[in-house]
């Protein structure tokens, strides 16, 4: 990770209605890029008003095509992705959908990590016996977004202390992190432990004996 940044320029700008399952409907102003630093195809969803706001609500969502594509249960991927969409779109503020599958390592290496967590290892190690980093993703690119659009402080919208760390290097002041609910499933909740005990993320979880994800 470097701790300066590039210039980005806005690309494209675009109104897209956004309509979820559960019937909440909004519009975002999805946003491309040109100049970003790994030359991946990132975009931002403007929602609301941002300038009304005194310090918008950012969240660097990264894509995760089983969860926030086809549901999967076994993360908390899509159910963040949808709340975080009404929290920004309420307040004001800008959701970068980074496309950074299974923490940068891509889908396969991500699907193989599965079988091995399947095995009994957690998230963690799976990533590492495969050979890969346990978090490959680097906010380079998200912080040259928030540039380009103007935003240099901002409130971020997540657990993971790992994002504003990121970000703060990269000369983007983070004023305070708020942390997103706690979306637990049957299948996620190993998942989910790991997170807490091995990054440090911030998510209220009862504990529990002899879990691991």
């Amino acid at each position: 990770m470097t701790t300066s940044t590039a210039t980005a320029t806005v690309r494209t700008r675009v109104q897209i209605p956004l309509s979820f399952p559960d019937g909440y409907q909004v519009t975002a102003e999805v946003i491309t890029f040109h100049g970003l630093a790994d030359g991946a195809e990132h975009i931002a969803l403007v929602l609301g008003d941002p300038a009304a706001a005194a310090t918008p609500l950012v969240r660097l969502h990264s894509e995760c095509l089983t969860g926030d594509v086809f549901g999967s249960a076994r993360c908390d991927c899509g159910p963040q992705l949808r709340e975080a969409i009404e929290r920004i779109a309420a307040t004001g503020g800008v959701l970068l959908y980074l496309r950074q599958e299974g923490r940068g390592i891509g889908l396969y290496n991500k699907l193989d990590a599965y079988a091995l967590q399947d095995a009994g290892l957690d998230t963690y190690e799976a990533n590492t016996a495969l050979g890969l980093p346990e978090d490959a993703r680097d906010y380079t690119a998200a912080a040259q977004m928030l540039t380009a659009l103007g935003i240099t402080e901002l409130n971020l919208l997540t657990n993971n202390p790992d994002k504003a760390r990121q970000l703060r290097d990269l000369d983007i002041s983070v004023a305070r992190t708020v942390p997103t609910s706690v979306h637990t499933t049957p299948s996620n909740l190993r998942y989910l432990h790991a997170k807490v005990q091995h990054t440090h993320h911030t998510i209220a979880l009862a504990p529990v004996a002899c879990l691991v994800g």
